[in-house]
């Protein structure tokens, strides 16, 4: 059943199909508390892997702790060739709500914690999220330095930026080797462009987060844009897969995590991975008004 065929991506040192799965909406409402139908969400994990999704987006704070736990469950032992993803840098308390969660001692137990829920050794990729709107200081080089330790530890392969800027990139990158970038990037923001061309420019990954928007509705809703509704129609796709398909072309580094918490949704993301743009298509989207 596996599908993407032989196109591949690297993730830092691993080599990843260009679709992979963003586990966040496994969760309940507001990624707390656990999934509606727990059968329903394992299955789906499974699915994907069955699809040929060898990377897996998620973080200990999603639930918490239990979307980690249903990866464990629906797929451990895990295949040899799966990237499990995780970050550190937020908690949630009480009531859902998300706090910054980022010294380094923080930091530290933030990947304990994944390594506990996830029942394994060494996290392939750990992205450090930024939850401060700071520039590079002193704080951020605190922050790399536990990243580091804990590389240099073992108990992660990879360090990964999330939400970060140009700056921070490139002074990380004066430090130490960066597997991958997540920023906010889509067909009506690309106010990341920038990280996206510093990441294509030295083969760092670039992933997306919230391909697809983040549920908005009216005229910043990227599956309700006009040209995305017309040129879909045109193609026989659904808004989604040529949303999808439109930002794997955008560099041969990118790698999409797009989430959903049904079956249904999941194959009609993988299936962009198959849809290709003709040059009018690719045009009409170009034109699109981004912020």
């Amino acid at each position: 059943m596996a599908s993407q065929g032989s196109n591949r991506r690297q993730l830092g040192p691993f080599s990843v199909a260009p679709l992979g799965y963003g586990a966040m909406r496994l969760a309940g409402e507001n990624v707390f508390g656990p999934p509606k139908d727990r059968r329903e969400a394992v299955a789906l994990l499974r699915e994907a892997v069955e699809r040929g999704v060898d990377h897996i987006d998620t973080a200990q704070y999603y639930g918490p702790d239990i979307v980690n736990e249903l990866i464990h469950e629906a797929l451990y032992p895990y295949p040899p060739e799966l990237v499990i993803v995780s970050k550190v840098g937020a908690g949630r308390d009480a009531r859902a709500g998300i706090f910054a969660a980022d010294s380094p001692t923080e930091l530290r137990r933030g990947i304990e914690d994944n390594l506990r829920t996830l029942r394994i050794d060494t996290l392939p990729v750990v992205n450090l999220r930024l939850m401060r709107t700071s520039g590079p200081d002193a704080y951020f080089d605190d922050q790399l330095t536990a990243m580091m330790s804990a590389r240099d530890e073992g108990l992660i392969a990879s360090i990964g930026l999330s939400n970060i800027t140009l700056d921070h990139l490139l002074h990380a990158l004066a430090s130490t080797d960066i597997a991958c970038v997540q920023n906010a990037f889509h067909l009506l923001n690309r106010l990341s462009q920038p990280v996206l061309d510093e990441c294509t420019r030295r083969g760092i990954a670039f992933v997306p987060f919230a391909p697809l928007g983040s549920g908005e509705t009216g005229a910043t809703s990227v599956l309700a844009a006009p040209r995305v509704v017309r040129v879909a129609a045109r193609l026989g796709c659904t808004a989604a897969q040529l949303v999808l398909a439109w930002t794997l072309g955008v560099a041969p580094n990118v790698l999409l995590i797009p989430g959903s918490s049904s079956r249904d949704h999941l194959r009609e993301n993988l299936a962009a991975a198959d849809l290709h743009l003709d040059p009018d298509a690719g045009a009409e989207l170009a034109s699109v008004r981004t912020g």
